[in-house]
């Protein structure tokens, strides 16, 4: 059994566009999920506390390590001294105490206080007695009388150096902040400091209650303030992370205690992991697949025949098994991710099947890559790989809609090979690691090489998908368009009528394909050959027949319907010894369809009324696709019009509705899935291409005329 019966078999299996459509997509999502899922699929290991590792293991997962964090949380809010606070109050009430003792004294030496004690003279300890009842504070009352004594006995500038220490001292230490518990070592402080002053060594000792009068604590424990620092203490922690690639243990070391606990924290110990990376990475491939389903299924005026399905197959599972092959040479240090030649696929895309499905596969293979490219890291996407594959198969798509021909490619392969250079560069750069020249060098070499195996790979498989999977291309049409392709020089020479002929038709069918959707390019090169079986029996069709009298006056009906409904099939047989492709062999079939040899029907029936109407009918098959029935309808329109001797636009719009109207009423269009809408806007392009071809001219004078009119 060949390919194409094959081919047949399964096209009938799938007649239905969304069933064929939908196995596409599933068999896409199987290879994706059965290249991608030892990616995601994270190993276990089964490992004792204290024993040795028997090889280096890496953290799959980027993951909160709790316990670490917890730890140096408490750690932080421990490292938080209490807070206080200092009371301004405390302090202004000391100092002024101490201050109100020298006030006091210094009133009392300047009053005269013979008058005010009615007495003659006034002794030291008069004043010290008089001076414990004007003060209010009644420590002071209870202090030692020698602190007074020895302050009215000072000379008055030592009494102003005392009190001028006093406060600066005490108003230091409150600045600082005095505790409880800290008093004494305050005093000493202040002792100290007004033991190396001027003050002669006996004052100072006396002034050691009026310190310990004056220091009192000031500072205060705070909940708020230090509940405050401490939560900044907790809030500053960052979270203790294991990360993905992660070095956790290497060959022949002791698996510790808080080395188990990291390989426990990464689900590396636990087997039930492993299914949800895999269920993540079945939705992800699912959604691609529905993507896939939904692009083949947009658009209803384009059909993708199971061929080019077939072709979207392999080469969906060639480029992502390229992609793993090459995944498992990658390192850190050397990403040779880059060489892929992901281009190949948008291109062939491009050139065998359709300009929007290159694109939207271009995203789906971009996010597979990411996924292939991943480091076997569960959870993470290389993104790096994606956008640089996106790039680079969005460039070629770019650069290869300019031109249709093979020599395309090349100049698409030169631009692919720039932008992958600038791509690889733009990566370097944004890196946090400093490269050396020769780096920029290696790595933009691997996006050339890219370009390069992708341009060599895209013209070495272009063959295979056109011959070996009959898949047409827009090349390989223009290349059969040509007028010095063999069969149409035949065709010229031998049947120049016909030649013409077959020009008209491919400009209305062209037309109106363009008009429904369909392949406008495949209907005009197919009208090319349509009617190549003529040049078997040329003289034997009217258009051929110039300045010889028709054959056919002197055979009989069923002879001639013999030699004219045989030219489809001689068509064939022609196109087939010349293996053009099986599109062009089917619409060369097609296009009269099963319909009736009118002329000679009649003819035969002039002579017997009993005659068959099956015996004057094409073999057919009927049009199967929608450019082979337009072809049909555009081949009997033209072979109608140019019969008329002086065309107007009325007798072309009856015509051709009239020959639309026949061909639905006899059922040759069931087949080919023309919708209403869609022959209408057939109708009306074949109109107006008709009209413009058979415009009014202008009537020009003959030569006798002219003579005259000079």
């Amino acid at each position: 059994m060949n390919k194409d019966r094959i081919i047949q078999l399964l096209t009938h299996f799938f007649r239905h566009d969304w069933l064929r459509y939908l196995m596409t997509a599933i068999v896409c999502t199987v290879i994706f999920f059965s290249l991608t899922y030892t990616n995601v699929y994270m190993e276990t290991y089964d490992i004792e506390k204290f024993s040795t590792a028997k090889e280096t293991i890496r953290s799959p997962i980027t993951i909160e390590h709790t316990k670490e964090t917890e730890r140096r949380i408490r750690d932080a809010v421990q490292s938080v001294e209490d807070h206080y606070e200092i009371s301004s109050d405390v302090t202004e009430e000391q100092v002024a105490s101490v201050n109100e003792i020298f006030e006091v004294i210094e009133k009392i030496e300047s009053e005269d206080l013979k008058k005010e004690l009615s007495k003659p003279t006034i002794s030291i300890s008069d004043k010290v007695s008089y001076l414990k009842q004007l003060v209010e504070e009644e420590s002071v009352r209870e202090m030692d009388s020698a602190v007074f004594t020895a302050l009215f006995r000072a000379e008055p500038a030592d009494r102003l150096l005392a009190k001028e220490l006093l406060n600066s001292s005490l108003y230091d230490a409150f600045h600082t902040g005095i505790k409880v518990g800290e008093e004494q070592q305050v005093i000493r402080r202040i002792e100290q400091k007004l033991s190396y002053s001027t003050l002669d060594y006996s004052l100072v000792q006396s002034l050691q209650p009026l310190i310990v009068f004056g220091v009192e604590p000031n500072s205060f424990f705070s909940a708020d303030e230090t509940n405050e620092a401490q939560k900044q203490a907790r809030e500053g922690v960052e979270p203790v992370l294991i990360r993905a690639g992660e070095l956790i243990v290497e060959e022949g070391q002791l698996i510790t205690n808080e080395i188990y606990e990291e390989l426990e924290i990464t689900g590396l110990l636990n087997e039930e992991r492993n299914v949800f990376p895999l269920i993540g990475l079945l939705i992800l491939m699912l959604l691609l697949g529905m993507l896939i389903f939904l692009e083949l299924n947009h658009a209803k005026k384009t059909t993708y025949s199971l061929r080019k399905l077939v072709a979207i197959i392999i080469m969906s599972g060639v480029i992502v098994s390229v992609m793993k092959v090459i995944s498992l040479y990658v390192t850190t240090d050397n990403p040779l991710y880059f060489i892929t030649p992901i281009a190949t696929v948008s291109m062939l895309l491009k050139i065998l099947i359709r300009e929007r499905i290159a694109i939207v596969f271009s995203i789906i293979y971009a996010i597979v890559g990411s996924v292939v490219f991943n480091a076997n890291l569960p959870g993470l996407l290389n993104m790096e790989v994606g956008i640089y594959f996106l790039i680079t198969q969005l460039v070629s798509i770019y650069f290869l809609a300019i031109v249709k021909d093979k020599a395309a490619v090349v100049k698409t392969g030169v631009g692919v090979a720039l932008m992958n250079a600038i791509t690889v560069f733009l990566f370097l750069l944004l890196s946090f690691e400093k490269y050396d020249w020769s780096d920029y060098l290696l790595f933009g070499s691997y996006g050339f090489l890219s370009a390069i195996i992708a341009t060599i790979l895209t013209v070495g498989m272009l063959p295979f998908f056109e011959s070996g999977l009959g898949i047409l291309s827009d090349a390989k049409l223009l290349t059969l368009s040509s007028p010095n392709q063999p069969l149409l020089r035949k065709l010229l020479i031998e049947a120049p009528g016909t030649y013409h002929h077959s020009i008209m038709v491919a400009n209305l069918s062209e037309a109106s394909c363009e008009a429904i959707g369909a392949n406008g390019l495949l209907a005009r090169v197919a009208a090319y050959y349509h009617d190549l079986g003529k040049t078997v029996r040329p003289h034997y069709f009217i258009e051929n027949q110039m300045g010889m009298k028709n054959p056919h006056e002197y055979l009989d009906p069923y002879q001639s319907a013999e030699i004219i409904l045989q030219h489809p099939a001689d068509g064939a047989n022609l196109l087939r010894k010349e293996k053009l492709p099986q599109e062009i062999i089917d619409i060369a079939l097609q296009h009269h369809g099963t319909t009736l040899l009118k002329f000679f029907y009649y003819k035969a029936k002039e002579k017997n009324e009993k005659v068959k109407e099956e015996d004057f009918r094409y073999d057919g098959p009927k049009p199967a696709t929608k450019e082979a029935a337009v072809v049909s309808i555009c081949d009997s329109i033209e072979a109608a019009v140019r019969s008329l001797s002086n065309p107007d636009q009325k007798e072309i719009e009856k015509i051709v509705s009239a020959i639309f109207q026949d061909r639905m009423l006899d059922g040759q269009l069931s087949d080919s899935s023309l919708t209403f809408m869609e022959l209408e806007q057939m109708k009306n392009v074949i109109c107006e291409t008709l009209k413009g071809i058979y415009h009014s001219r202008i009537q020009y004078p003959k030569e006798e005329k002219m003579k005259e009119a000079r």
